[in-house]
């Protein structure tokens, strides 16, 4: 796993990664939910759509849009397990550990209240 350090030096060279922003709906919902919910969310959404060994639509299970926590994850590249292995250096083709859970956790934090 890199430090998040390490991938947010990365993610900020990234012009697809640098352009993901919060949008007036989801940023509203983020201020009227509070981050600790929507860390509950991203926590949901990580156990159910990432940290499986073999993720049911893996590179496509991430909406774009509609929730903080999904452009969170494009912009965090924790949005599918290849993006993690590239990005984070968390292999695919194993279940998410609970400390690469947290991790994914951080970096969606980091970058919510950036």
């Amino acid at each position: 796993m890199r430090p998040l350090d390490q991938v947010f030096t990365r993610l900020a060279a990234s012009p697809f990664r640098s352009r993901f922003r919060l949008g007036p709906r989801e940023r509203d919902y983020l201020e009227a939910k509070g981050i600790d919910t929507i860390l509950d969310h991203a926590r949901d959404f990580i156990d159910r759509r990432l940290a499986p060994a073999h993720p049911a639509n893996d590179g496509k299970q991430t909406p774009m849009r509609g929730h903080p926590v999904f452009i969170a994850q494009h912009a965090t590249a924790t949005c599918c397990r290849s993006c993690l292995a590239k990005w984070h250096a968390i292999p695919a083709g194993r279940p998410l550990s609970q400390e690469e859970r947290a991790h994914v956790v951080a970096a969606l934090e980091r970058w919510l209240r950036g």
